[in-house]
């Protein structure tokens, strides 16, 4: 009785979201990459000669190139303790809501190198990744549909085991072998059950970690479990409440923030993001990735005024708890890089593979309905049967 409520469970939810776990898969698998395919296209604008002259302030370069032509409100500069690394701009959302395409600029003069090939492409996958491309991205509908389609993925798995279990548990055989062998439904059933099994722990995996990202409730309970309690208090702090109407930002700029960031970490980063804040706050955010990191979550951040260049808050990456070194890798545990390319290598492959979960299921729903339906003699028949 149990397992045909899960049967059924199982067969609905799949006919239901097998479209959109589809896409969502297969934008996740294009994303695999991503840093490796950028980085690869776009060699030639990343890298400059490096010179005796010393670079450019942040602010000194962000005035060069506001003189030098229009590009709007600059949001972010990535900076790079490699003399020969070109510096990477990023610009706020304009009026409109859109947003002009990065730059890579000469740190030395302020010079245009270029626009990262590929970034657009990339910002248009992850959106519908994340949101489905409903508008409001990650403040509109988007978000909670795709928790609620993962949600129906964790049913899917722990109903699909459940239904999977053979009689003879300890068969290695049993479990992992496709039986090629046979055709039609037979086959769909084989490939639809072992590969299954195969993917099961790697979709678990994505599952669990990309539901942090769809509800603030599951993301409290993650912080509540897996961090020290000044942390989870810290996190889960109330934000102030934002000021009537549209309030200007303070005019301020990256330097002070800057030049006590390199008081703080002298020449152990390798590279770091300067954020200036969206709102009315003085307050500038830098992540800071050190000269040994192989991780993009593995990164210390710091919250720097801008206009009296004071420290306001340090997180260094060395310092957290083991729980909380999981919440900062979480991103990285969803996308498999936890386990450096073979892992990516691997979540990759797994899911490419969702596509075959919706048309095998399909194929054994519609052979399932096939095979129950009765057969009517031809005397009984009337137009349009």
């Amino acid at each position: 009785m149990i397992k045909a409520v899960l049967f059924q469970v199982h067969s609905i939810a799949g006919l239901v979201l097998a479209l959109l776990l589809s896409l969502i898969a297969l934008t996740g698998a294009i994303m695999s990459f991503e840093d490796e395919i950028v980085d690869h296209l776009n060699a030639e604008i990343m890298q400059v000669v490096p010179r005796p002259a010393p670079a450019l302030t942040p602010d000194a370069l962000v005035a060069r190139l506001k003189a030098a032509q229009d590009l709007g409100k600059v949001a972010a500069v990535t900076l790079s303790s490699d003399p020969s690394a070109a510096v990477h701009v990023r610009f706020g959302r304009d009026e409109q809501g859109g947003r002009p395409t990065s730059l890579y600029v000469d740190p030395y003069d302020a010079r245009v190198l270029g626009s990262p090939r590929g970034e657009a492409f990339f910002a248009t996958v992850r959106r519908l990744h994340r949101w489905l491309l409903i508008p409001g991205d990650g403040k509109g509908w988007g978000r909670p549909i795709t928790g609620t389609i993962a949600l129906g993925l964790i049913v899917m798995l722990v109903s699909g085991l459940v239904l999977r279990w053979p009689r003879r548990a300890g068969s290695v055989k049993m479990w992992l072998k496709p039986n090629l062998g046979l055709g039609g439904r037979a086959l769909h059933r084989s490939l639809h059950t072992v590969i299954g099994t195969w993917v099961l722990p790697v979709y678990l995996t994505m599952t669990l970690t990309g539901l942090y990202f769809s509800f603030e409730w599951y993301k409290d309970g993650v912080t509540w479990l897996l961090s020290r309690p000044h942390v989870t208090a810290a996190k889960m702090a109330i934000k102030p409440p934002r000021p009537e109407g549209r309030a200007e930002p303070v005019a301020i700029g990256f330097d002070r923030a800057w030049t006590t960031f390199q008081r703080e970490e002298g020449d152990r980063f390798s590279k770091a993001l300067l954020t200036l804040p969206a709102g009315p706050g003085t307050a500038i955010r830098i992540r800071s990735w050190g000269k040994a990191s192989l991780l993009e979550t593995a990164r210390d951040e710091f919250r720097i005024d801008a206009v009296t260049g004071q420290l306001v808050s340090a997180e260094r990456y060395a310092d957290k708890t083991f729980g909380e070194t999981i919440i900062a890798a979480i991103y990285d545990i969803h996308r498999g890089a936890i386990l450096g390319w073979p892992g990516k290598l691997a979540f990759m492959i797994a899911a490419i593979l969702m596509p075959l979960f919706a048309v095998t299921g399909i194929l054994l729903y519609l052979s399932r309905r096939k095979l129950r339906r009765p057969a009517q003699p031809l005397a009984r028949l009337v137009p349009g049967e």
